[in-house]
């Protein structure tokens, strides 16, 4: 599978595979390593976590896995984000869902992570969400700290915007390698309001989160995924992909930023599909025709 370029030390597969829906999947452990197993022979070597996914239990869903196994790590990624604090029985009592930088919530939950990833280091760990007090010298001495111990190799962000980024990342040591970011055929904002851009101007390979707009595009009745949803079948046809799925992710792999589009399917042969989509060919012509779709009119 190609493979993206984040820094010189660090490379990840252009298909990432999501673990937010982990628990939901109901796996055993040995089920679990399948899968794993499965992904990386398809060349899916890049796992996205957060802490706070399945209530703070997938990440060690995973560990569980990856302690049957442990080889299995020096062929992957991990990626796992913090900084949001969620209202949850395997919390501490809060009053409100909010967002947490401070330099003690983003180390403790980094060695939260390992422990519960049965792993020594994270290759990238994510700011999960911009949060409105954080203060970029605080969060320049967790990123030194944990990345002078070995506990993380890697840092970027995610949904930050353009001046977000700048500004933390103009009190860090070591470049942001990436921004996850909500990129769809049916979320185009993003592309309109120069964060894709911002990242390109900056030589950052975003990943995109919900790739498939939710699901959607499947199911929504509206006229725009009414009207998307049917472009989207007419150009499949016409390339040759199996579903409309594989349509939207070669749309996002089409795009010169080089996004990494996160499949977050338990099924395997829905991972295949994502997979099967780097070999798709969309024209030029077939990628506007696609954006008139979501955004309901010709460009200017």
């Amino acid at each position: 599978m190609e493979r993206v370029i984040l820094h010189d030390d660090l490379t990840f597969s252009r298909i990432i595979h999501g673990l937010w829906r982990l628990v939901e999947w109901n796996m055993s452990k040995e089920e679990v390593v399948h899968f794993i197993e499965s992904c990386l022979e398809m060349g899916v070597t890049t796992f996205d976590h957060a802490d706070i996914y399945g209530g703070y239990t997938c990440e060690e869903r995973f560990g569980e896995a990856l302690a049957l196994k442990p080889s299995l790590r020096e062929n992957m990624q991990i990626v796992t984000k913090c900084g949001i604090k969620l209202m949850n029985p395997n919390r501490p009592p809060q009053k409100l869902h909010y967002y947490d930088s401070s330099k003690n919530h983003i180390v403790t939950s980094v060695d939260s992570s390992l422990q519960k990833l049965r792993t020594d280091y994270i290759d990238v760990l994510l700011i999960h969400r911009p949060d409105y007090l954080m203060d970029p010298t605080e969060v320049a001495e967790a990123f030194r700290e944990l990345h002078a111990t070995g506990k993380v190799r890697h840092f970027g962000v995610s949904n930050f915007t353009p001046s977000q980024f700048d500004l933390l990342q103009s009190y860090l040591d070591k470049p942001l390698v990436t921004n996850q970011l909500e990129l769809s055929a049916g979320n185009f904002d993003l592309f309109q309001n120069g964060t894709v851009d911002h990242c390109m101007l900056h030589r950052v390979k975003p990943m995109a989160w919900s790739p498939l707009n939710g699901g959607a595009i499947f199911t929504s009745q509206t006229e725009k995924h009414v009207r998307l949803r049917n472009t989207l079948m007419d150009v499949a046809k016409e390339i040759g992909a199996s579903s409309i799925e594989q349509v939207l992710y070669a749309w996002l792999l089409m795009h010169p930023a080089q996004i990494m589009p996160i499949a977050g399917s338990g099924k395997l042969e829905r991972v295949a599909l994502a997979v099967d989509s780097l070999s798709l060919q969309l024209t030029r012509e077939n990628w506007y025709e696609i954006l008139r779709a979501s955004i309901g009119k010709d460009v200017d």
